[in-house]
């Protein structure tokens, strides 16, 4: 398996933690539970999200300028 589809499987499961940690900070802003901590779950899998969407938003045009 090719270093690319390992970035693009990593990214899909780290944009369903991403999913699932904003749905427990939704759950518990309806609960009215006030801990910081939950707030900041959503950051964890959102960092490295970014950093491969940027890497696979550039992809295209890495290999365009290679050919």
């Amino acid at each position: 398996m090719s270093t690319q589809m390992w970035i693009r499987q990593i990214h899909r499961w780290l944009s369903m933690a991403f999913t699932i940690a904003v749905i427990a900070n939704i759950v518990a802003m309806t609960m009215q539970v006030q801990a910081a901590w939950i707030g900041f779950l959503a950051l964890v899998p959102l960092i490295p999200l970014l950093a491969t969407g940027l890497y696979l938003f550039a992809l295209p045009y890495l290999r365009r300028s290679n050919a």
